[in-house]
């Protein structure tokens, strides 16, 4: 007998943040942000992987304050567009001061969630890896 193929799983994206993990069923998601001293927008594509968080590429609208675009970065309408050259990350981690001009805006499965608006611990991103469960890692 012919066993039916299940679909396979979706990545699961780990989010931890006020003390709570949030899951997302997403195999990509967006990270934006505006930068504290230049005021521009920031954009990161991101790939969940069970090996970890891979950027994709990344969008800055502008340089300064220490922070100029890549060799090989190209100018385009809305900004540099580059591809970071790094391995996949088992964690991202993101300040949470509230500080800020603006809080992080992740964005995945047509969903859109700001972060790190308030002052407090910073929240922490990761891959389930092989599994559908968020479990923090042992140093947490």
């Amino acid at each position: 007998m012919v066993q039916p193929r299940r679909p396979p799983m979706a990545e699961v994206l780990c989010i931890l943040t006020a003390g709570q993990v949030l899951t997302l069923a997403v195999g990509a998601f967006s990270l934006s942000w505006t930068h504290t001293v230049e005021r521009t927008q920031w954009l990161e594509h991101w790939r969940v992987q069970p090996n970890g968080l891979q950027v994709t590429e990344a969008i800055i609208e502008g340089s300064g304050a220490g922070m100029e675009p890549p060799p090989g970065a190209v100018r385009l309408e809305d900004g540099w567009h580059y591809r970071p050259d790094v391995a996949p990350m088992k964690e991202v981690v993101l300040a949470s001061s509230g500080a800020g001009n603006s809080a992080w805006t992740l964005c995945g499965g047509g969903d859109c969630f700001s972060l790190g608006a308030q002052p407090g611990q910073p929240i922490k991103l990761w891959s389930a890896g092989d599994s559908a469960i968020c479990e923090p890692a042992p140093h947490w």
